[in-house]
């Protein structure tokens, strides 16, 4: 995320008062016992190691951020006393401890606790009471000079998005998407985030669609390369290369083509909890998201032909071989043949008291073996 300057924990909202930030415990849930497949409880984070998957945690009131070095309890707390305010918290890859502590604090649903700690969702859209989960796959370009048989084409990650009535977790798998990029945009637009913690959904979304289109663009640009090497007589283009590029399609589906559905249900007239300014924005995505599934759905089927394409190559070009290797045997045969009668041992041939029946002889392979090369080149079989 994007650095912050040292902020007072004094962080002044108004002229009248001034919100000052209190030490507030983080109990950690036992409901998330279930996380271990035992039944045990989760083994917290090693104590000392310094490491928390916070980020950034940040008040908005009035579509502004506060000035101050907040922790999330505290920041829910100066949140729920101002009538336009919300918190945005930023995890990446947070430890099974804070994440409980920090639904204890949030009031999160454990199933979805558990779903943001594994990361291993595909996209979909869960309400738990007042709190929707919003579960996104990432996607980025892996650049590479050369296409092999195990490059990685598509880097797929993924972020979470708890969205409540006055604040807004997202928990980041992975660095297929960074997030800090959405929050400096959006910091820069107080009318947006005037609509509350949805304008965030929005930005997050926004930002996951646009690389969305962006690795399509670029998976285009790797096809026509497959393509002209198919086609190319003087290129010897690899299955395996194909194949390959067909596996990081595959993972680059499982991304886009699930959050058709979510981004259905966010636009539709029957979602209340969506503001409506907010389900425009979310229309305009869901927008980019048809489009980048039109062009996938493309890939798939231009892959497929070129994949088809190569594989009757293979055929015609193992018939080529055959039909060579049978012209030369035909032409082989002819020596073999006439060697083969004339070596006969027999007293009563009538060439063997021919004075030039030897030379008559390989003459006369000689000239069948000619005559035939000449017929098979001339039917394109050599």
């Amino acid at each position: 995320m994007t650095d912050r300057a040292e902020r007072g924990r004094t962080a002044p909202l108004s002229t009248s008062r001034v919100l000052r930030p209190r030490a507030w415990p983080s109990p950690v849930r036992a409901v998330t016992r279930m996380l271990n497949a035992d039944g045990s409880p989760p083994t917290p984070a090693s104590p000392g190691t310094g490491r928390s998957g916070v980020v950034d945690c940040a008040l908005y009131v009035d579509g502004k951020r506060q000035p101050g070095d907040w922790t999330y309890a505290e920041a829910l707390e100066a949140a729920r006393r101002e009538e336009h305010g919300f918190v945005w918290i930023g995890l990446h890859q947070p430890e099974l401890a804070e994440m409980t502590a920090i639904a204890e604090t949030y009031g999160l649903h454990e199933l979805a606790v558990e779903d943001a700690v594994k990361a291993e969702q595909r996209p979909k859209l869960e309400r738990f009471g007042d709190v929707t989960f919003l579960v996104l796959r990432t996607a980025r370009y892996c650049e590479h000079t050369e296409l092999t048989e195990t490059s990685e084409v598509v880097e797929t990650g993924q972020v979470m998005l708890f969205i409540g009535p006055n604040f807004l977790i997202s928990v980041r798998h992975g660095d297929a998407c960074r997030l800090s990029p959405v929050r400096a945009d959006l910091e820069t637009k107080q009318e947006l985030l005037l609509q509350g913690p949805w304008a965030v959904a929005y930005g997050v979304t926004d930002r996951v669609v646009d690389l969305y289109l962006e690795v399509a663009e670029q998976l285009e640009d790797d096809l026509d390369v497959l393509e002209a090497e198919v086609f190319d007589r003087n290129s010897h283009g690899r299955i395996q290369r194909i194949y390959q590029m067909k596996r990081e399609l595959v993972e680059f589906k499982r991304a886009v083509i699930p959050l058709q559905r979510p981004l259905m249900s966010l636009t539709s007239q029957v979602n209340r909890e969506v503001p409506k300014e907010i389900r425009k924005y979310f229309r305009d995505v869901q927008d980019h998201l048809s489009r980048t599934v039109e062009q996938v759905n493309s890939y798939d089927d231009l892959l497929n032909s070129i994949l088809q394409a190569r594989l009757a190559q293979v055929s015609v070009d193992q018939n080529n071989d055959m039909r060579k290797i049978a012209a030369w045997a035909a032409i082989a045969a002819v020596w073999t043949s006439i060697a083969g009668v004339e070596g006969m041992n027999f007293e009563n041939m009538p060439e063997l008291k021919m004075t030039y029946g030897y030379p008559v002889a390989l003459a006369l392979m000689l000239g069948v073996s000619l005559a035939l090369y000449r017929w098979f080149r001339r039917n394109g079989w050599l």
